[in-house]
């Protein structure tokens, strides 16, 4: 069965889309820690991120750090923060959180609650300074 980030991919469940090209997706973490919390996944299925070839992890991570240059544009932050954690779904994918400490890194912190709206506006934000 299609985990999640594949259903996401294929249109089948809805997400606030910043970016895409023919290998990797990235989109709006629905539960962020931050304002602007990104993933980043490769649309190939698969589980664990040293998984992936090498090459493709450079082209993952140079996809990646476009987001991130934007986030930092229009997010106020000090750094973008990016982390692989891989637990919470079997689908390899980078956090890309924007971050005034470290603190602001703890997955065991608070999550925002935003609207629908609010998910839109970012969403537009970060794509608007790609």
């Amino acid at each position: 069965m299609a985990t999640i980030f594949s259903q996401i991919v294929e249109g089948k469940i809805p997400s606030y889309k910043i970016a895409e090209n023919e290998k990797f997706y990235a989109f709006l973490d629905i539960h962020p820690l931050k304002e602007g919390h990104t993933l980043i996944i490769p649309k190939k299925e698969i589980d664990y991120f040293f998984d992936i070839s090498d090459e493709e992890i450079a082209e993952m991570i140079v996809f990646a750090k476009k987001i991130a240059v934007a986030l930092k544009k229009v997010i106020p932050c000090q750094r973008v923060g990016m982390t692989v954690m891989g637990m919470e779904v079997p689908h390899a994918h980078i956090h890309l959180i924007p971050m005034q400490s470290e603190k602001d890194m703890l997955f065991s912190g608070e999550k925002l609650s935003l609207t629908p709206e609010q998910f839109s506006e970012i969403a537009q934000k970060i794509t608007s300074a790609l």
